[in-house]
């Protein structure tokens, strides 16, 4: 289950299993038993490993947890069937939809994207990539009301703001506020801005989308706030001088 990386040595990737006590039952009937769970492994660059939960159908699902390789290889078995058999097929034909659909909203058929985006979310609904990706194929048609269901999905789905899919991530904010759908995209912003609190970019983003709302004195806030983590910033000192300059600051 090893592949390798891009100095050309093994990396750990496939999946791995690991075996824990479990209480069922009440009272007299009250039993212990042994229950195995099953998560998708990655080895990182530098070294320690991520592990993600798969669910049933063998999708990944829930948050990722970062271990060493020495508790990963005590704790943990390897599953090459599973890998080989049940997970592998499954990421490359979700992999296929993706990239089909990513090509044709480039292109600019959206229907034929939301189509190939809806085969990858019936494997695997909280695909970050695919919910992303039919959100902004929505937004493009003008379908405000099917935009804010997809806005919806992404706000629950805390692996939506990693560096993973920041240039998504970013693509998708942009487009909730240039759609109009502004409270949508306050909420978008500050929901990032619970992960990543230092971030004066999302600071940034949030003012304008609260500029676009008219609430200009929460513009200025986190125009401040933007600058307090980077003086530097030639957008938001430039936004901010223009507040002030016509009295909104």
């Amino acid at each position: 289950m090893n592949g390798p990386d891009q100095n050309g040595n093994e990396e750990l990737c496939g999946v791995f299993s690991i075996r824990k006590s479990m209480k069922i039952g009440t009272g007299a009937t009250q039993k212990r038993v042994q229950q195995s769970f099953n998560y998708l492994v990655r080895e990182l660059e530098d070294g320690n490993i991520e592990i993600q939960p798969l669910g049933e159908d063998y999708v990944p699902l829930g948050n990722r947890e970062i271990i060493d390789r020495e508790r990963l290889l005590a704790d943990y078995m390897p599953e090459p069937a599973l890998w080989q058999e049940k997970v592998l097929p499954k990421m490359r034909e979700i992999q296929k939809h993706l990239a089909r659909g990513d090509k044709y909203r480039k292109r600019g058929e959206t229907f034929t994207a939301e189509y190939e985006y809806n085969k990858a979310l019936r494997l695997d609904e909280r695909n970050v990539r695919a919910n992303f990706g039919i959100g902004l194929v929505y937004l493009e048609r003008g379908d405000a009301e099917k935009a804010h269901e997809v806005f919806e999905r992404v706000v629950g789905i805390e692996a939506a703001f990693e560096d993973d899919h920041k240039h998504l991530f970013n693509e998708f904010g942009i487009n909730l506020r240039k759609s109009g759908l502004f409270d949508d995209a306050v909420r978008y912003y500050r929901r990032a801005l619970e992960l990543a609190a230092s971030d004066e970019n999302l600071h940034y983003n949030l003012a304008r989308a609260y500029y676009e709302k008219g609430d200009h004195p929460h513009a200025a806030r986190h125009l401040n706030a933007c600058l307090a983590m980077n003086p530097q910033h030639a957008e938001a000192k430039s936004f901010l001088a223009s507040l002030q300059k016509r009295g909104l600051a």
